[in-house]
């Protein structure tokens, strides 16, 4: 495609970004107050390209050695902000826990990193029609010594630890299932929640099940999907005011749902295009956390 994928780390400029551009973003901004003037759509289109939050975390967000952001989320984006004229992205990568202030703190357009819908999440961000449908599973020791299947599993014995991104979903799955703080470990990222439970540090580590399997490591087993958590899926997130652009995200990413260019995003990530068609944001944001 024509487009050209930018990044940036979140507050430090990084790896292929046109001083231009990043100026040209600037000038849409009301000096007094910082935030974005017009028509967010309007402004996206003038200026070229839309900021968006990621996690760097395969296979839903993934910065490439040479600064490319790509991703099954940031692709999908980046596909449908084309249709709407609007050329580039510039990915921020930023933690999770981070996003949606970020988001209403205008630092960034919308949010493409697999961040899960979910009741309190709805209540505060714009989400589009769902763009990816997910599993979740533990990383745990080979053999899965303490035979940690599902959240029940956890919460049946109290010396039991599991590591997870705060902020994350899972961290709010957990929680919503009533497991102590005590059990848990914040980790910042896949790579660190890895390690904390090859060191012994937790005894998993929650996550996505296609995350996980992208940490391949030794001595680590991947478990079966687990049960007792609802189902999971994200859509671009935007800023709730920003309702305009979310009817025209909508309509865009409907039409892109239609084209084989859609399931040719999500395959190459492993992600099905039938099962982001067969449920809807209602349903999602109906997620319990």
């Amino acid at each position: 495609m024509s487009r050209r994928q930018l990044f940036r780390t979140s507050g430090v400029a990084a790896l292929a970004i046109p001083a231009a551009g990043f100026l040209t973003g600037c000038s849409f901004t009301d000096p007094g107050t910082g935030k974005p003037t017009g028509a967010t759509l309007d402004r996206l289109k003038q200026q070229g390209y839309a900021r968006i939050a990621i996690a760097n975390e395969p296979p839903y967000t993934q910065i490439k050695p040479d600064g490319t952001v790509t991703g099954a989320e940031p692709d999908v984006v980046a596909a449908v902000l084309e249709r709407m004229g609007v050329p580039e992205i510039e990915g921020v990568v930023t933690p999770y826990e981070s996003m949606i202030p970020g988001l209403n703190a205008n630092r960034w357009d919308i949010i493409a990193a697999g961040l899960f819908m979910k009741q309190s999440r709805c209540s505060q961000v714009a989400y589009s029609q769902p763009q990816l449908v997910s599993t979740e599973s533990f990383a745990v020791p080979a053999g899965n010594p303490k035979s940690l299947t599902d959240i029940a599993s956890v919460k049946s014995d109290p010396a039991v630890r599991v590591a997870v991104l705060p902020g994350g979903f899972e961290d709010g799955a957990l929680k919503n299932a009533g497991v102590p703080p005590a059990q848990t470990v914040n980790v910042p990222d896949g790579r660190s929640g890895i390690e904390a439970v090859k060191a012994g540090r937790a005894d998993a580590f929650f996550l996505p099940t296609l995350s996980l399997n992208s940490l391949e490591a030794e001595g680590i087993d991947i478990t079966p999907p687990i049960q007792d958590v609802q189902q999971t899926g994200s859509g671009a997130g935007f800023r709730q005011q920003d309702r305009d652009l979310v009817t025209a995200y909508d309509a865009e990413l409907e039409a892109l749902k239609g084209t084989p260019e859609f399931d040719r995003i999500l395959d190459e990530w492993g992600f099905s295009g039938d099962a982001a068609r067969g449920v809807t944001r209602e349903e999602l944001c109906s997620v319990e956390g």
